[in-house]
C-alpha cells in the first residue's frame, strides 16, 4: 500500500501526537476538549487583518473577519471542522485570517453547538441562522459558504437549507476534504483508516456523537450523500486528499453534483492527507494548495 512522503509522514506524526487518543483512551467529551484546548501550539503573531469582531448572530456566537477592501466585497460564511464535536473559533482563527487575506472577502465564522451535548440537527440551525443574519447584515453583497471537514457537511447543508427554505442566495461554496457519509463504506474508510491523523475510529465517535438517533443518518440535512436532491445548488469547489478516510467521499460527492448539473471545480492532492490545509506552514505543498483554494474561492466569489 502506497504511503506519503517521510516529510509529509513526518508532519502527520507530529499532528496525531498533539490530537486526543479518541475513542480509544479518552472518550469522555470535556476530557478530550480539555486535552484539545491545552496542547501546544506556536507562539506566532496573529495575521493581521483590518477589523475582527465577536458578534452575535441571532443568538449565534460569530467571529467577523473583516479585510476592509471596500463596502461591496463578499462575504464567506465558514464553518469549522472538528468532526461536530471539537473545534471552536479559536481553533480555525488562523484559517479564517488566511482565507479573510486571500479572497479579500469578510469571513464570518460560526460558533454553532457542538454534538453530543447538542446533537443534529443544532448544528445546521445554527450555521442557516447566522447565513440568515449574514445576509440580513450585508445586504446587496455575493454570499459564499465554506468548511473543513464537519464544517464542509455544514457548508454543503447550507446550500440545501437555502435552496428549501428560499434563500438566502449562495453563490459558491468551498468544500475542504467534506465528512458527509456516516456509513464510512468507501474503500478510503479502510485504506487510510489508521496511521494517518484522521482515523476510523475518530470518524465512527464523531458520527456516532452527531447522529445518535439511527433514524436522522439518511437525512440529507445530516448526510448529502444519502440520496439527496443535489439540483440547484451553487457552484461548488472540493479539495480531497489521497491519504484521508474521507476521500472518496468527496470525490463521490463531486460525481453527485456534476450529475445534478451543479458545476464542480475539483482539487485532489493524491499526496496528502486530512486537514492539511491548516498545515501550510509545515508543508511547502499544503502552503500552494490552500493559496490555489483560496484564489479559485475569490475568483468565484467575484465571477458575475
Amino acid at each position: 500500500m502506497n504511503r506519503p512522503d517521510p516529510a509529509v509522514q513526518a508532519v502527520i506524526d507530529l499532528a496525531t501526537a498533539a490530537f486526543p487518543p479518541l475513542a480509544t483512551e479518552m472518550t469522555d467529551i470535556a476530557e478530550v476538549r480539555a486535552f484539545f484546548a491545552a496542547r501546544p501550539r506556536p507562539e506566532v503573531p496573529p495575521l493581521p487583518v483590518a477589523h475582527v469582531t465577536d458578534r452575535d448572530a441571532d443568538g449565534v456566537p460569530v467571529r467577523v473577519y473583516d479585510p476592509d477592501v471596500h463596502e461591496s466585497a463578499p462575504v464567506i460564511v465558514f464553518c469549522h471542522g472538528g468532526g461536530f464535536v471539537l473545534c471552536d473559533l479559536d481553533s480555525h482563527d488562523d484559517f479564517c485570517r488566511s482565507l479573510a487575506r486571500a479572497t479579500g472577502a469578510v469571513v464570518v465564522s460560526v460558533d454553532y453547538r457542538r454534538a453530543p451535548e447538542h446533537p443534529f440537527p443544532a448544528a445546521p440551525e445554527d450555521a442557516y441562522t447566522a447565513l440568515t443574519w449574514t445576509a440580513a447584515s450585508h445586504p446587496g453583497r455575493r454570499i459564499g459558504v465554506a468548511g473543513d471537514s464537519a464544517g464542509a457537511n455544514l457548508a454543503t447543508v447550507l446550500t440545501l437549507l437555502a435552496r428549501d427554505r428560499g434563500g438566502p442566495e449562495i453563490a459558491c461554496q468551498a468544500l475542504y476534504y467534506p465528512m458527509l457519509d456516516p456509513t464510512r463504506s468507501r474503500p478510503s474508510h479502510r485504506e487510510n483508516a489508521q496511521g494517518l491523523f484522521l482515523t476510523a475510529d475518530h470518524l465512527r465517535w464523531y458520527w456516532d456523537g452527531y447522529l445518535p438517533d439511527p433514524a436522522t443518518r439518511t437525512s440529507p440535512y445530516a448526510a448529502p450523500l444519502a440520496g439527496a436532491d443535489l439540483s440547484g445548488l451553487p457552484p461548488a469547489q472540493l479539495v480531497t486528499a489521497g491519504f484521508d478516510p474521507l476521500r472518496d467521499d468527496g470525490l463521490a460527492y463531486a460525481d453527485a453534483l456534476t450529475a445534478a448539473g451543479v458545476p464542480v471545480t475539483a482539487h485532489h492532492h493524491a499526496g496528502m492527507f486530512h486537514g492539511f490545509l491548516s498545515m501550510a506552514g509545515a508543508l511547502p505543498a499544503a502552503a500552494e494548495a490552500r493559496e490555489t483554494a483560496f484564489a479559485a474561492l475569490r475568483e468565484a466569489l467575484t465571477a458575475h
